[in-house]
């Protein structure tokens, strides 16, 4: 399921240089966006959820992000 537009990945990839943007190219880093970021408020969720939270926060996407990073 597509949650960012393509409008939105298009503009993130000519803000990056490119002059013409390809349907794959926009697929492609769409994909690539939407299973970082679930994973990224996955982790938030359970980070906020460990700490007794029912409302997951900026820092504790914060600290996921910062997680994710030093797994890869």
């Amino acid at each position: 399921m597509v949650e960012i537009p393509n409008s939105a990945i298009d503009r993130i990839i000519r803000k990056s240089g490119a002059n013409r943007v390809s349907k794959s190219a926009i697929h492609v880093l769409q994909k690539e966006l939407e299973d970082y970021g679930e994973k990224i408020a996955s982790l938030g969720t359970e980070i906020a959820s460990h700490a007794g939270k029912k409302t997951v926060e900026g820092e504790d996407i914060t600290l996921a992000i910062h997680k994710v990073k030093f797994l890869l």
